[in-house]
């Protein structure tokens, strides 16, 4: 196993490119975090389908995330004060996931095969450990932040063209009845608009009052660019929305 001090998250290769958070590609990605669903549901699945090792080596809380050079999956087992840093090199042409796929088994293989040499669960745990790197304990590296994100549909806000960070403004009724009204001129049949197409914006207009009326939200805890493993759930999740360091 290969191992580096290098600690760069996706993209780190050229910054003024906003990349991919399951494959890296910067191709026709926008503002976008993913290129698409299915890329960003392969990585998901590569993930989860190999928490066994996780869990074998008794895993509180894990990040994935990667460079052009190698991926890094750290590890905070639980009890433990120390962060354990696995790295392997990227090989050409293959994406994250695949490459995970590799890493895991063959950190899975040496793990059963100390079992079986031992038979010692916790030697076998060990013997794994000790390949990482061993950094200690901070806060900001894999114990997760807890994020709140508005239950709200997606396709309420783009008809309407506002954003989810939108959401949280204290001027949201009068930024959401002005993106209602430049809507309304741009679709309503009267006007030349399209009548499906209005019907769609004055519904989401309606969810969105709703919404303020009695705001919602679900809890998420992660990172903002990796993604995280639970060992209470035994899954991954991926990145959370950015914070706004002001709140």
């Amino acid at each position: 196993m290969n191992t580096s001090k290098q600690r760069n998250i996706p993209g780190t290769g050229n910054k003024n490119k906003n990349r991919c958070l399951s494959c890296g590609t910067t191709q026709n990605i926008g503002r976008r975090k993913y290129c698409s669903i299915d890329c960003r549901q392969k990585l998901r699945y590569a993930l989860n389908i190999r928490t066994g090792l996780l869990m074998a080596l008794n895993i509180r809380y894990a990040t994935f995330y990667f460079t052009d050079m190698m991926i890094i999956m750290d590890v905070l087992p639980y009890g433990s004060g120390n962060i354990f840093s696995f790295t392997y090199p990227r090989s050409n042409g293959s994406k994250p996931a695949e490459d995970y796929r590799m890493m895991s088994a063959v950190l899975g293989n040496e793990w059963w095969a100390e079992k079986k040499r031992t038979n010692k669960h916790y030697l076998a745990s060990r013997y794994v450990l000790n390949q990482a790197i061993r950094n200690e304990l901070k806060t900001s590296r894999t114990v997760p932040f807890e994020t709140e994100i508005p239950v709200i549909k997606e396709s309420s806000l783009t008809y309407l063209k506002l954003s989810r960070s939108e959401l949280k403004s204290p001027e949201l009724e009068k930024l959401l009845k002005s993106a209602y009204r430049v809507q309304v001129k741009k679709h309503h049949p009267d006007l030349g608009g399209k009548p499906d197409a209005f019907r769609k914006i004055h519904q989401a207009y309606l969810d969105l009052v709703q919404w303020l009326e009695n705001p919602s939200y679900i809890k998420r805890r992660g990172f903002p660019d990796k993604w995280f493993y639970d060992g209470t759930k035994n899954k991954w999740v991926q990145p959370t929305p950015y914070r706004n360091p002001n709140g």
